[in-house]
């Protein structure tokens, strides 16, 4: 399925409770299974989607818990970083990245949580393609966020008592830590071949914080 497609689908649901989209068996999964979006989505589309896939076949697909105003209740995850960050060191050129492959055709989908599963409803999603010239003003803060980023990283891994790099935040995209403990109990460290060290001792990943989602509501009014 096709960025553009999903988005009308979606639309076409929002503003519908979960309760009068779903059958009592599907809503009995959703609460069982605390409402996976992967399995919300799967459900809303009628499309049977890899759980560690997401993805449609020209784009990324974001998905983030909102309440019933559509104001942002979670970051976003865009992508980890564990095996790009000599790429960022050197600060690769940014249409040239894996984080501008994640972020370059995108598809937004709030799902408002509020009260009971029941209750549950997704708002109007929003297609970014930033290939397109009404695009250009989040291609340029995504381009300045990266580089600001890159900067920031280089200087806590020289500078920091501990050498590790540390959150580092754009406009609209950060880098903080994302790990979990492996069955041994420890993290997955990041290693840079260009400092010939160790750069962290868990994982980091991109998000997108609460003001890229304010933003494109905003401009998404615009459009």
């Amino acid at each position: 399925m096709r960025l553009e497609e999903a988005c009308r689908r979606f639309n076409e649901l929002a503003g519908i409770r979960f309760g009068d989209l779903f059958s009592p068996a599907d809503m009995n999964m959703i609460i069982i299974n605390k409402g996976k979006t992967g399995q919300l989505l799967e459900l809303s589309l009628g499309m049977h989607l890899s759980s560690t896939n997401l993805d449609f076949d020209d784009g990324e697909l974001k998905t983030n818990k909102c309440d019933a105003a559509g104001n942002p209740r979670e970051t976003v995850f865009i992508t980890q970083i564990s095996s790009v960050i000599d790429e960022l060191i050197q600060e690769r050129p940014f249409e040239q990245t894996h984080l501008y492959e994640k972020i370059s055709n995108i598809l937004y989908v709030p799902v408002c949580k509020d009260g009971r599963p029941e209750d549950w409803m997704f708002l109007p999603s929003i297609h970014i393609d930033l290939s397109l010239r009404k695009f250009s003003p989040l291609r340029d803060i995504w381009r300045d966020d990266y580089y600001s980023i890159c900067e920031q990283l280089r200087y806590h891994i020289e500078n920091s008592p501990d050498g590790f790099i540390h959150t580092s935040n754009g406009t609209h995209i950060q880098v903080r830590s994302k790990d979990a403990r492996d069955a041994s109990g420890s993290y997955h460290p990041i290693y840079s071949r260009v400092y010939g060290r160790y750069v962290s001792n868990k994982n980091h990943a991109f998000y997108f914080q609460k003001q890229f989602v304010n933003d494109i509501r905003r401009m998404d009014r615009q459009w």
